[in-house]
């Protein structure tokens, strides 16, 4: 029997992410098991739990590190899927891109709103 801190961060996986969060978990599960298990429960079970930012906040903030990272386009198209999902515009979610530019660079946020494109064409 999965833990508490599990189920709740299942619950927020579903709500924030959906299938395509589903899909990471299920293809963790073949190869690194305890890395989906510590996602569902640390990151969507404590960390997405708490209640001083909302679910549209946080998603806000994860793409912004996703796109200073670079090199991050499965999680990006994960998590754009995941700003939509809990109410975002694209035009929110190309304007929190373009707000990065003068902080990380033209080809980092370039990328992202190629990946974002890519997550909009196939909504």
């Amino acid at each position: 029997m999965k833990n508490t801190k599990f189920k709740i961060g299942l619950k927020n996986l579903q709500i924030i992410d959906g299938t395509a969060g589903e899909k990471v978990i299920n293809n963790l599960e073949s190869i690194a098991p305890y890395v989906g298990q510590h996602i569902i429960e640390f990151a969507f079970g404590e960390i997405y739990e708490s209640d001083v930012l909302n679910l549209r906040e946080r998603e806000i903030i994860t793409v912004a590190c996703l796109l200073t990272q670079g090199d991050t386009k499965n999680q990006l198209i994960v998590h754009i899927n995941g700003c939509l999902n809990v109410g975002l515009t694209q035009e929110e979610i190309i304007e929190i891109f373009t707000q990065c530019i003068p902080y990380v660079g033209f080809p980092k946020v370039l990328n992202a709103i190629y990946t974002a494109q890519e997550v909009f064409d196939l909504s």
